[in-house]
């Protein structure tokens, strides 16, 4: 026997020793004293056959353990650029679009289950697998689009805690005081975080529940048609005049920064990764979770979109609604009552704006040390973050404040800002959850990779028409043609690339140390 192969074990675990070490100076998504402890009952378990590698019986206390990422996650199917979206479905579409809403929710479970399914199996969070598995070139470009995204979004979020505020204060404060106190939300998050992740993750559990009372209620004001509803739920029906309103439903659902925040998440319980059965029973447990949250999104969503489609389908102001002027349309459709609807609506969209503009400052400190590797005081990542939204949402409402045309128009600007951000997180998870020397046993195998990518496929194509008829109706001229002819392809290039790449993917990072 020679030397090396005496030497191997000696060698391997120098190696181990090495990389724990920088694993513990590099930054983590939660310290090992911040993770919820999950017990476990070692001897009782392999009575059950898990030397095998099979995942421990199912348990409720468990369950109620890894409750808590699922949920923060489904805030941002509820935010109020998506609430904007289903009241305008339901108001131009009727009932007619609830099937397509049910489905992309199922989308986007999928999208979230393998988010969910990379962090717990690997340890890492997507944006820091993105800063380790590709060249530093390209994880640059996904970071500052992923900050992009963030920022899109986290304006909507913004805006719309505003537009609450305003209706529940009778217009004494204008839309920027408005932003100004959402954006102190930045320092509740970082005074709840104090108390541990399972705090914070009951008073999004509250935020949530608002949002259901108050939406329930005014469905019960608006007593749509059942029958219609369930037809609605139940045939798939398109037509020219709502295919436009279709290709929104589904392009809202999928939030790129969503995407990095789950992967995330999952690691605020302890698991330990040395044990198989383990791990599985983590991903069992967070399907569970993940499913019955969105199940709840689901219906939060059906709510507001039934709401709006028996009090304005077919109307002359079906054209005319948006979050600026829907509370007061539902007062003038509705009226007062013991508790009038404007302020049930008021109350529902400001949980909506408070929670979602929460969750994208923790979004924002994963992806920011994700990517950047920074080690800095927590407090300071949400202020910079929180600023990185809060300053242009401060200069939108100044400029805005007056016009609900104006408001509008950026709405859609935004929309498709985060729509351009969409395959940059989908295809570099899609291609990390494939692959055996990231995932290990916990890769996804052909059947499910099949499916994850026609998902994936259908979700980058329908955000595609959707910049497509923007651009065609928005841009015009030499010059502007000619920047959105080149923007879009190096757009389209960069693309192509993370799908080559992820067909022939070596990791980077394994690339540099053998060299």
């Amino acid at each position: 026997m020679s030397r090396l192969e005496n030497d191997r074990p000696l060698l391997t675990e120098r190696i181990y020793e090495e990389l724990h070490e920088e694993e513990e100076e590099e930054e983590t998504a939660y310290d090992e004293a911040e993770k919820v402890h999950i017990a476990s009952d070692d001897e009782r378990d392999l009575e059950h056959g898990l030397g095998c590698g099979g995942a421990p019986p199912f348990s409720w206390r468990k369950l109620w353990l890894f409750t808590g990422p699922g949920f923060l996650m489904s805030i941002a199917f509820l935010d109020p650029g998506n609430l904007e979206g289903d009241l305008q479905a339901g108001a131009i579409a009727g009932y007619s679009l609830l099937w397509l809403l049910m489905w992309a929710t199922a989308m986007g479970l999928l999208v979230q289950l393998l988010s969910a399914r990379l962090g717990v199996a690997t340890g890492r969070h997507l944006a820091e697998l993105c800063r380790e598995e590709y060249p530093t070139w390209a994880g640059m470009v996904l970071w500052v689009m992923a900050e992009l995204a963030l920022i899109g979004s986290d304006i909507q979020e913004v805006i719309g805690s505003a537009i609450a505020i305003q209706i529940l204060t009778n217009g004494i404060f204008p839309l920027w005081a408005g932003v100004v106190i959402t954006a102190l939300d930045c320092f509740v998050f970082l005074f709840l975080e104090n108390y541990g992740i399972r705090k914070l993750e009951a008073v999004f559990a509250v935020l949530i529940g608002t949002m259901a009372v108050a939406f329930a209620w005014m469905f019960g004001q608006a007593k749509p048609s059942g029958s219609e509803l369930l037809v609605g739920i139940l045939v798939p029906k398109l037509s020219s005049r709502t295919i436009q309103k279709a290709v929104g439903v589904v392009g809202c659902i999928i939030m790129p920064h969503n995407v990095f925040l789950h992967s995330a998440l999952v690691q605020s319980r302890e698991v330990d990764k040395r044990q198989k059965h383990r791990v599985q029973e983590a991903i069992n447990y967070y399907t569970i979770e993940s499913t019955i949250a969105l199940a709840v999104s689901f219906m939060i969503n059906l709510f507001v979109t039934t709401v709006f489609a028996k009090g304005f389908y077919n109307t002359d102001q079906a054209d005319s609604i948006g979050l600026v002027n829907a509370g007061q349309y539902l007062q003038d459709k509705y009226g007062g009552g013991v508790f009038p609807i404007l302020y049930i609506w008021g109350i529902g969209l400001l949980a909506a704006g408070q929670s979602s503009t929460i969750t994208g400052t923790y979004a924002g400190q994963f992806i920011m040390g994700g990517f950047l590797n920074f080690k800095m005081k927590k407090w300071l990542r949400a202020l910079i973050t929180r600023s990185c939204a809060i300053i242009p949402t401060i200069i939108v409402a100044l400029v805005f404040d007056s016009s609900e045309a104006t408001l509008d128009v950026l709405n859609e600007w935004l929309n498709v800002l985060q729509s351009m951000q969409i395959p940059f997180a989908l295809i570099p998870l899609l291609c990390l959850v494939s692959k055996e020397q990231i995932m290990g046993s916990f890769k996804i195998g052909p059947l499910y990779q099949t499916v994850a990518w026609l998902v994936a496929a259908l979700v980058i194509m329908i955000n595609g028409y959707l910049l497509l008829e923007f651009f065609s109706s928005e841009v015009s001229g030499v010059v502007y043609t000619g920047f959105v002819t080149v923007f879009t392809a190096s757009y389209g290039a960069f693309i192509v690339y993370l799908i080559a790449r992820g067909i022939n993917f070596t990791p980077w990072r394994a690339k540099s140390e053998s060299s």
